[in-house]
């Protein structure tokens, strides 16, 4: 059987292997508070384990997690719960029934709603909005009248009331998400099973999808198994399992899983940063560089002594900024990894210096950029129009050799658009753009041999190795037979593929193909990189390691990288940022500053913890508190008058009846800027689209 996966869950699952001296286990009772039961699961492909003796428990009602990278085996084990995929060893149970049989799937299957992953892979493109809610309501045996009123009360929720008529291939990633959310919901099933249902969305989007399938569930108390690779999602969940290769690496509630390696970050700037990193990359594990930022993850629970154990390493390197924080679950995520020594299929080889040698730097890489040229990348009043449609309209920024650009904008904002006019590959409508000192209108073919450029496929051919692969590009680009083997030593130690070479593109782990790509788009030094969502679907060692090329390349060989991201984290590594919304720039700054202009206008950032989340998130918005965002057990707002707002909101929730526990401040983050920013011009166009004040 193949596994694959259809709308209706109509499939045929054959019965699992199990061992000669295998005793059937006894069989969950109807009434028990536990809806899925798995143990000891494992699943094979072509001999290959996807997964490897996960167990878990998920009780009625409650919001469960599978939190990992690609291949981590997530896929693999909702499937075989939603009784749609064989496995090869232990007990799943739902409902009390074990999955073991096309009869044993076929019984529970009117009890769940199955949601793929991938943007609008359950839904059907050529029809309208509504034509897909009606037909999987069909499939569901949804009568008319039950039909009527839910649909009306989903698509209202999830704001696609005005966009019934649409085609579904028409609609933005999140909106799509959102569709396909309603369609799994239309039969109000007791359990959902979303995998990945986030992934490729933008944060606005994410958050939005998060409190409309919150909100829904808190009010139906429907259980929920959801999968995810963003690690910040984590605290969404009431409980979830973190998994890596087809293990778990953890289980538990999210503050639980945070403890279990207990330490300290430590953020600092210093005017020596490489000098500093290298410092202290002797002394600890885990160093990673944000734009200006230096952060450490130290294995001592007190701040002053983590702070203490960092000066001591700098040995009189000077630093300043001193900023502490308790971890968070990526932090913790590589933590775990390191102590179980499960990081090593990742690492593969130590990441080199950018000269492709793993100790010091012999001799720059890369072409310095050339003397008194002040900017490498330069957009003056870019359009471009596709019909009636203004893509990107009059966008302007410029961005300096050495420097780490971050595009950010929603799905659909102009980004990908752009970087395509800047590196000749459409042309533009009006405006105009310099890369490298050519003028992308006419200098399609010198921009080309100055730049890298890496799409969001990685632009691999999959079916040749990784040597064919580099040799292929460095041909592209013009390489003689000596400069081709010189530059694919360099691209086997920058990329850590030494021992790859001769295994095929496909097969690779996606951080190892994700490096390749990166290798081949470097082939012929270029003093440009253009990346276009680079790390999508990578693990979080993979994603570090690749911002640490990205900052010695920046740093080291004064390369300009102009990087898109919907990881609002990475966007943290970025010198200088431009935000996008509706073809436009709204905001152009660095991250910092970007802060410090939503703090000044919106306020501080706080996180509520009370003993009924949902309900107390509910009053909260009903009385002026609408940018409040629920985050599992905890509620995350925006106050511009902290004591005030503290004391009105503790009264507000005394009189419907809610203990408010905790009231801390914490630092703002990307996301929170993005999501402000976005939010706020879609309310101001709403308002004037309605005639009205915004």
């Amino acid at each position: 059987m193949s596994g694959a996966l259809t709308s209706s869950l109509e499939v045929v699952v054959q019965p699992r292997f199990a061992s000669a001296n295998s005793a059937p286990r006894p069989r969950a009772r109807e009434n028990s508070s536990s809806v899925i039961r798995v143990r000891n699961f494992a699943k094979s492909y072509a001999g290959h384990p996807a997964v490897k003796d996960i167990s878990l428990e998920i009780r009625r009602g409650e919001i469960y997690g599978l939190i990992g990278p690609d291949g981590a085996g997530k896929s693999s084990l909702m499937k075989a719960i939603a009784g749609v995929l064989t496995y090869d060893a232990g007990d799943v149970e739902v409902f009390g029934r074990r999955i073991d049989s096309e009869r044993a799937a076929e019984q529970i299957k009117g009890r769940l709603g199955l949601m793929p992953q991938g943007l609008g892979q359950n839904l059907y493109g050529d029809l309208s909005v509504e034509e897909n809610i009606d037909f999987f309501a069909r499939v569901r045996l949804v009568s008319a009248t039950e039909l009527a009123e839910r649909k009306q009360r989903l698509l209202t929720m999830t704001r696609l009331d005005e966009f019934r008529s649409r085609p579904m291939k028409q609609l933005s990633g999140g909106m799509k998400q959102k569709l396909g959310l309603v369609c799994t919901l239309i039969h109000e099933p007791e359990l959902i099973i979303l995998d990945e249902p986030t992934t490729g969305v933008d944060p606005v989007s994410r958050r939005d999808f998060w409190a409309i399938l919150t909100s829904l569930l808190h009010e139906r108390g429907i259980t929920a198994l959801i999968s995810t690779a963003y690690m910040d999602e984590a605290t969404r969940f009431q409980r979830l399992s973190v998994m890596f290769e087809g293990r778990a690496l953890a289980e538990g509630e999210p503050e639980a899983i945070v403890q279990l390696v207990p330490g300290t970050m430590v953020a600092l700037q210093s005017e020596r940063q490489s000098a500093a990193l290298a410092r202290l990359k002797q002394s600890f594990p885990q160093v990673d560089a944000y734009g200006a930022w230096i952060k450490v993850f130290v294995e001592t629970p007190d701040a002053a002594g983590a702070r203490g154990e960092i000066e001591k390493a700098l040995a009189g390197i000077p630093s300043r900024d001193w900023q502490t924080s308790e971890p968070e679950l990526e932090d913790v995520f590589i933590a775990l990894l390191r102590k179980k020594e499960a990081a090593a299929s990742s690492k593969d080889q130590p990441i080199p210096t950018p000269s492709g040698t793993t100790g010091a730097v012999v001799e720059p890489s890369l072409p310095k950029p050339a003397r008194g040229e002040s900017v490498a990348i330069e957009a003056k009043g870019l359009v471009r129009v596709f019909g009636e449609f203004r893509a990107v309209d009059d966008v302007s920024f410029r961005v300096p050799p050495g420097e780490i650009f971050g595009l950010l904008g929603a799905n659909g904002a102009g980004k990908t658009t752009v970087i395509k006019m800047l590196t000749g590959i459409l042309p533009p409508t009006g405006g105009e753009g310099r890369v490298a000192g050519a003028d992308m209108r006419s200098a399609g073919q010198a921009i080309k041999e100055r730049i890298g450029y890496m799409s969001q496929a990685f632009s691999l051919y999959l079916d040749l190795t990784v040597r064919e692969n580099i040799r292929l590009y460095a041909g592209i680009y013009g390489l003689n037979r000596q400069e081709s083997t010189e530059r694919l030593a360099w691209v086997l130690g920058m990329a850590g593929l030494v021992g790859h070479e001769k295994e095929l593109a496909g097969s690779l782990p996606m951080g190892l193909r994700q490096r390749l790509a990166l290798g081949c788009a470097l082939v012929h030094r270029p003093s440009i990189l253009f990346l276009d969502e680079p790390t999508s679907g990578v693990d979080p060692v993979g994603r570090r390691q690749f911002w640490e090329i990205l900052f010695r390349l920046s740093r080291e060989d004064g390369v300009a990288i102009l990087v898109t991201t919907h990881y609002m984290g990475e966007a943290e590594h970025c010198d200088h940022l431009a935000l996008m919304f509706a073809g436009r720039v709204v905001a152009d700054a660095s991250p910092a500053a970007m802060k410090a202009e939503v703090e000044a206008e919106a306020g501080h950032l706080f996180e509520l913890m009370t003993d009924q989340p949902a309900r107390a998130l509910d009053c909260l918005a009903k009385n002026g508190f609408a940018q409040g965002a629920l985050f599992g057990k905890r509620i995350h707002l925006l106050c511009k008058h902290p004591e005030q707002d503290r004391e009105r909101i503790q009264q507000l929730l005394s009189d419907a009846g809610v203990a408010l526990t905790a009231f801390t401040a914490r630092p703002l983050s990307m996301e929170d800027v993005f999501v402000y920013r976005v939010t706020s011009l879609e309310t101001k166009e709403r308002g004037e689209a309605a005639g009205g004040p915004p």
